[in-house]
């Protein structure tokens, strides 16, 4: 049995992330690894002005506790396209402790797509492309 490969246009915010994928494998590639993860997430917010990406960076995420605001947040590195959450790491590689805080972040927010980029690695750039299966059109943002 094959398995179908679905075209950017078919994924959940495909094109969008095709565009943030691209800006970040430009800043891989002109940076390379081994900067902290702070100067990848400016070189970023740089590169989505010149590609027009729309974006805000370093935003609280507020957290929910029934109908109670928690006075805890969560600080997400990058919100593109209001839409979807980009977490930002600069280590050797992506660890489950890495997908667990996205995850958290998405539970947070109820955004549909979150990406895990990492510069860190050497050779291509690594990431991952998460869908929130609780997503809703709310989101919690302080």
């Amino acid at each position: 049995m094959t398995q179908k490969t679905k075209t950017t246009s078919e994924l959940i915010f495909g094109e969008e992330v095709y565009k943030i994928i691209g800006a970040a494998i430009e800043v891989h590639r002109e940076l390379g690894p081994g900067f902290l993860e702070s100067v990848y997430e400016e070189a970023l917010q740089i590169e989505s002005q010149r590609r027009n990406i729309p974006h805000k960076a370093q935003f609280k995420i507020r957290i929910r506790y029934k109908d109670i605001q928690l006075n805890r947040f969560f600080i997400a590195d990058f919100i593109a396209y209001e839409r979807i959450l980009l977490e930002l790491k600069s280590t050797s590689q992506l660890t489950a402790i890495d997908e667990a805080q996205l995850l958290n972040y998405l539970k947070a927010t109820s955004m549909p797509v979150g990406l895990l980029i990492n510069f860190g690695s050497k050779g291509k750039l690594e990431w991952r492309r998460y869908i929130n299966p609780n997503r809703s059109s709310k989101f919690c943002f302080a």
